[in-house]
């Protein structure tokens, strides 16, 4: 009998869910579940979305990183969730992205603002920022630890993607779509002000922010 097996299909199912829709991209995404006070469940590396089960999905221990369950090597940016999970405790999600939109203001570099009518209650003051550090490295899970903040529960990471905690894998895509929406909002407003920037682009660069409004999670 798989161990956790509800909460491993889910993961499955996320990833499939989010691959569908465009936040996750050949093996390019993962996803984190604390599983109680000293495990996580997590994507394994490299894996087809859309060929995981519930045994493919790896158990490690939050503090060790350590695989403790399953046969697959558990995905690179582990360290990643399991900051996100011990910084935040009563929140169990964790997913990590390369969403289109959030994904190019990540090369900008910048805090990204959540749009209108966005609530900051349960999404946290802002999309914040992690510098750029190579993705899954060591380096990249001391920026990330460092930078962490007690009310951000969303980062860019700088020129690398999105990541996102939440109370469980249905409400972190919520948080996801709403980032990708800021993103949109926020870019848009960015284009519509460059008075130097030659129109047939502007139009262009507009049309296709609108266009991908009505696709995401």
């Amino acid at each position: 009998m798989v161990r956790f097996a509800t909460v491993r299909q889910e993961i499955a199912d996320t990833c499939r869910y989010l691959a569908d829709h465009g936040y996750f991209a050949g093996t390019g995404g993962n996803i984190g579940v604390r599983l109680d006070a000293s495990l996580m469940a997590v994507t394994p590396s490299a894996t087809d979305y859309y060929a995981i089960g519930p045994a493919d999905v790896p158990i490690i221990e939050i503090a060790t990183l350590k695989r403790v369950d399953g046969e697959t090597v558990p995905t690179v940016e582990k360290a990643l969730h399991a900051c996100m999970i011990k910084a935040y405790p009563s929140r169990r999600a964790s997913i990590h992205t390369h969403q289109p939109v959030a994904s190019a203001i990540a090369l900008l570099h910048e805090i990204l603002p959540w749009g209108p009518g966005i609530s900051t209650d349960a999404n946290g003051d802002n999309v914040g920022l992690i510098p750029y550090r190579p993705s899954g490295t060591g380096m990249l899970a001391k920026a990330f630890a460092k930078a962490i903040k007690p009310k951000t529960y969303a980062y860019l990471m700088a020129s690398h993607g999105v990541i996102c905690s939440a109370d469980n894998l249905k409400a972190a895509t919520t948080m996801l779509r709403q980032i990708e929406q800021s993103a949109q909002h926020y870019l848009q407003t960015r284009i519509q002000k460059m008075t130097t920037l030659d129109k047939q682009l502007q139009a262009f660069l507009l049309a296709a922010l609108e266009t991908s409004k009505g696709k995401g999670a």
